[in-house]
């Protein structure tokens, strides 16, 4: 990082006129994201089997982990099998989502779905200090599935029940689920941004190897985890 990774200096004028440029694009940016979602709901769907995945409490049929809601979203959490410490990227994630009770006004739920045997998927979210609802599909092919299979791949899956008939209605992985994320957002609003070597940055400012910012899980552990509370 250069010393003088600074920002050009001007008049109030000159940097109200360079704010309404980027306001333009931001704007556009908004709307288009707008029309997407539009384009969203109007999604066909497809009918799931009726999958048996294991709880807290025992076995649950995918129909019951709505809990009486209509929409349900499910994240493919990682796993390693044997491993003390899962995906920090999956980690870091999902340790944002403490407050979703604001999703009861919408009819919907949020939950984690893992191929980790439960016993040892409940042990690493109380480890991680996570808030969210735990599933495991250790014994079902549930997350293969839906594009999360055993030892790869994570991923955000939206659903639609209609009685006991469950639905896919939508599907993201990689870069798709930082739209979920505000920790990105409040990043990306900063002068310097993410600092990572792939991103469009001026000469000077400071980069890192990409995931360089990243906390650990043992970083989340450490903020969020029991002997925090």
């Amino acid at each position: 990082m250069s010393t003088n990774a600074l920002p050009p200096v001007v008049d109030a004028d000159t940097w109200l006129r360079h704010l309404e440029e980027l306001r333009a694009r931001e704007k556009a940016a908004t709307r288009e994201l707008d029309a997407v979602a539009a384009q969203r709901r109007r999604l066909p769907m497809v009918r799931m089997p009726d999958y048996t995945l294991e709880g807290e409490d025992g076995p649950v049929r995918l129909a019951d982990i709505f809990e009486g809601k209509r929409q349900l979203i499910v994240y493919n959490h990682m796993w390693f099998p044997g491993k003390q410490w899962q995906c920090s990227g999956c980690t870091g994630f999902t340790s944002q989502f403490t407050r979703l009770e604001f999703l009861d006004n919408y009819d919907a739920r949020f939950v984690i779905v893992t191929q980790g045997p439960i016993d040892e998927a409940l042990a690493y979210k109380r480890r991680v200090g996570n808030r969210m609802p735990w599933y495991s599909t250790a014994d079902s092919p549930f997350g293969a599935d839906v594009g999360a299979p055993p030892g790869e791949g994570f991923g955000v899956n939206v659903f639609l029940r209609d009685g006991d008939t469950v639905y896919r209605t939508w599907h993201t992985n990689g870069r798709g689920t930082e739209q979920l994320t505000h920790t990105f957002a409040l990043i990306d609003l900063l002068p310097y941004g993410r600092q990572e070597e792939w991103q469009d940055s001026p000469d000077g400012w400071p980069q890192s190897p990409t995931y360089g910012g990243w906390p650990s899980s043992e970083d989340i552990a450490a903020r969020y985890g029991p002997a925090t509370a």
